[in-house]
C-alpha cells in the first residue's frame, strides 16, 4: 500500500532547489503533467476530492501556516504541524516542489521558481484524465465553498461557478459559505444544478425535517456507493443567521449514525462522508460513528500527503483554494475496503495544460471584469499572507486600513481562511483586494466598545478556536485585532484565556471601563452599516501606494 511515495520522490526529484538558484523556466522542466498524473491504480473504486476553492476560477499563490496550534487530544497532531516540522515528518526535501505547495518554508523565493498552483482549467484537465483511466470507477465530490469569495462569485450570486463546475460534472457536493448567498438563492441555484447538494444535518426549523437530501445511493466500478452529506455545523453561528432563518445546523451525530445504518441496510458496500465539517471534528467524529469507510474532509483548509485513519475510517484532507485535487483508488470486496491507495496531487498551474473547454469558460465569465480586475491600485515591499492561527501581513493591511479610513483606535478582521497571497514586490491589484474580502456582509462597521467588551469578544472567538473539545470548535483562526497588542494562553479554560490587552497608540492597558472607537468587517448582526470593506480597503492602499507589513510580534502566545 503507497501513501508517500509518489509525493515523495517528486520532491527527492527536485531538492536542489536553493533560493536565487534556478530560472523559473528550468524548474518547470525538472516536472511534466505525466509525472503529477502518474498512478499505479488499485482497485474498483476511485474517489477524486476537491474542496474549499473560494471561487477560485485562477490559478493562485497561498502560503500555508507558519502556525497551526492544536489543543487537546490534537496537540501536535497533524494537521497541527508545519514549517519544517511538517518537512520532517512527512521527510519531504526542503526547497522542493512539494515543500513549496505544502508549507510555508521559503514560501516568497520558491514562489518565483515554481509559480502559481490551482486554476480550475487545470483541475478539469486532471479530472478528465483519471475519469478517462478508470472509466465507470471514478466518483469526483466537491466538499463545498465552492460558490462565494471572489468578484466575479459575488457579482453572479454563485452563477459563474456553478457553471463551472458543471463542466466537471461532480456526483455530489455540500457546503458552507454557500449559505451565505441566502435561503432563496441557495434553493434555487439546488434546483437547477444536476448533481445532488447532501446535507443530512440540516433541518427545517418548522416542522424539524431535513431542508436538503442527505445521502446519495451510486454505483461505481460494480459497488454500491452511499454518499452522505455534511454542511458546516456551525454556519448559522460563523456565518449570519438571518441570511437562513428557517434552517438550523448542527453535527447531528445521531442522525448521521442512523444515515449510516440505512445505507448498509439498502446495501451500501462502501460509504463515504462528503463532511465540511473541519479536520478535527471529523476525526473526533470517526472514533464515534462506526460504518463510515471514508470521510472527505473540508473547512479547515489542511492539505496532507498522506491519509490519517481512525480506527477502519480513511480520512483525506485536500487543502484548499485549488491548490491540490486527492484521489483514493479503493479495492473494495465483500463490504468492506481491502487495499487502498492515495496521492494529493499539487496542480502546478505551469505544469498542467489548460482544458480548452473549461478556459473558454472562465474567459467568457471574467471578461466584462478583466480591466477592472487587474487594475494596479498600489504595491507591497514584503510578504502578504493570511493564512495562520494569528495575525497575517495581509490582515494587518486590512486592519491598518480601518484604522485610517474608520478613524478607529481598535480594528477587528475576522480570521478567515481564504485570501490569496502576494509577493515582495508585487503589484497590488483590485481582484487581490477583492479575493481576500468578497463576501455577502461586506460593512466595515465603526462602534464603541468598552475595554472590557472587547476582551470578551476576544474570549469568545479563541475559545471557538482552541476549545479542547472539536465539537466546540468552528474552524477559523483567530480574530485579528489592530492598534492593540495582547497575551493569549491556548492551555487556559474559556474566560481565561486573554490577557494584557495594550493600546498601541498610548502604550496603555485598555481600561475594562473606557470606551474605544472600535471597527471591523463581517458582523453577523442584521442591519450593520458602514461602507464596504474592499472599498475600504482599496482606498487606503491607493493613499499610500507602498505598504510593507512585516510580523508585527504585537500577539504573544503561551501555553503551546
Amino acid at each position: 500500500m503507497v501513501t508517500r511515495r509518489d509525493f515523495i520522490q517528486l520532491a527527492a526529484a527536485t531538492a536542489a532547489l536553493a533560493p536565487g538558484g534556478w530560472s523559473r523556466a528550468f524548474a518547470q522542466q525538472r516536472l511534466t503533467q505525466a509525472d503529477l498524473l502518474r498512478f499505479e491504480p488499485v482497485g474498483n473504486v476511485t474517489l477524486v476530492h476537491l474542496t474549499d476553492l473560494h471561487a477560485q476560477l485562477m490559478p493562485v499563490l497561498f502560503r500555508e501556516p507558519s502556525t497551526n496550534l492544536g489543543v487537546g487530544e490534537a496537540r501536535g497532531r497533524v494537521p497541527h504541524v508545519s514549517g519544517k516540522a511538517f518537512l520532517d515528518l512527512y521527510k519531504i526535501p526542503a526547497g522542493s516542489r512539494a515543500a513549496y505547495a505544502l508549507t510555508s518554508e521559503d514560501f516568497a523565493a520558491l514562489a518565483k521558481s515554481y509559480g502559481r498552483l490551482g486554476g480550475l482549467d487545470r483541475t478539469a484537465t486532471v479530472i478528465k484524465a483519471i475519469r478517462a483511466e478508470r472509466n465507470g470507477r471514478t466518483l469526483v465530490l466537491d466538499g463545498g465553498d465552492t460558490w462565494q469569495n471572489s468578484y466575479t462569485s459575488m457579482v453572479t450570486k454563485g452563477q459563474d461557478m456553478v457553471d463551472c463546475m458543471a463542466l466537471l460534472k461532480p456526483d455530489a457536493m455540500t457546503g458552507h459559505w454557500e449559505f451565505t448567498l441566502g435561503a432563496t438563492r441557495v434553493k434555487e441555484i439546488i434546483d437547477r444544478l444536476g448533481f445532488p447538494f447532501l446535507a443530512q444535518n440540516v433541518r427545517d426549523t418548522e416542522w424539524d425535517e431535513p431542508a436538503f437530501d442527505a445521502m446519495r445511493m451510486i454505483e461505481r466500478g460494480g459497488v454500491k456507493i452511499a454518499v452522505i452529506g455534511q454542511a458546516l455545523p456551525y454556519t448559522a453561528i460563523a456565518n449570519p443567521r438571518w441570511m437562513i432563518p428557517n434552517w438550523s445546523f448542527g453535527i447531528r451525530e445521531n442522525d448521521l449514525r442512523a444515515n449510516v445504518e440505512k445505507a448498509r441496510k439498502q446495501g451500501a458496500e462502501l460509504v463515504v462522508l462528503l463532511s465540511h465539517n473541519g479536520f478535527d471534528v471529523d476525526h473526533k467524529l470517526a472514533g464515534r460513528v462506526k460504518g463510515i469507510d471514508v470521510i472527505l474532509t473540508a473547512h479547515t483548509h489542511d492539505a496532507l500527503p498522506e491519509i490519517v485513519k481512525v480506527g477502519k475510517t480513511i480520512l483525506v484532507a485536500s487543502g484548499s483554494h485549488g491548490k491540490f485535487l486527492s484521489r483514493l483508488d479503493l479495492d473494495v470486496r465483500n463490504g468492506e475496503v481491502k487495499n487502498f491507495r492515495f496521492k494529493l496531487i499539487p496542480i502546478f498551474a505551469d505544469v498542467i495544460a489548460p482544458d480548452a473547454e473549461m478556459a473558454a469558460k472562465i474567459a467568457a465569465i471574467r471578461a466584462p471584469h478583466e480591466k477592472m480586475l487587474r487594475e494596479v491600485i498600489g504595491r507591497t515591499e514584503t510578504l502578504l499572507y493570511r493564512r495562520g492561527n494569528f495575525n497575517g501581513t495581509l490582515d494587518d493591511v486590512i486592519g491598518d486600513a480601518l484604522l485610517a479610513e474608520r478613524d478607529a483606535e481598535i480594528s477587528l478582521s475576522p480570521g478567515f481562511r481564504w485570501g490569496n497571497s502576494l509577493l515582495p514586490g508585487q503589484d497590488i491589484t483590485r481582484e487581490d483586494i477583492y479575493n481576500a474580502t468578497a463576501l455577502t456582509y461586506p460593512a466595515a462597521y465603526r462602534m464603541i466598545m468598552t475595554g472590557a467588551r472587547l476582551k470578551e469578544v476576544l474570549e469568545d472567538v479563541a475559545d471557538n478556536l482552541f476549545n479542547p473539545d472539536p465539537y466546540y470548535q468552528q474552524g477559523g483562526d483567530m480574530v485579528r485585532v489592530g492598534g492593540a497588542s495582547y497575551t493569549i494562553d491556548v492551555s487556559q479554560s474559556v474566560g481565561r484565556r486573554i490577557s494584557n490587552l495594550t493600546s498601541l497608540r498610548t502604550g496603555k492597558p485598555l481600561d475594562p471601563a473606557k470606551d474605544y472607537v472600535v471597527s471591523g468587517w463581517a458582523s453577523v448582526n442584521e442591519g450593520t452599516e458602514g461602507p464596504a470593506i474592499w472599498d475600504v480597503v482599496m482606498n487606503h492602499i491607493e493613499k499610500k501606494h507602498v505598504v510593507a507589513p512585516r510580523e508585527a510580534g504585537h500577539v504573544r502566545v503561551v501555553g503551546t
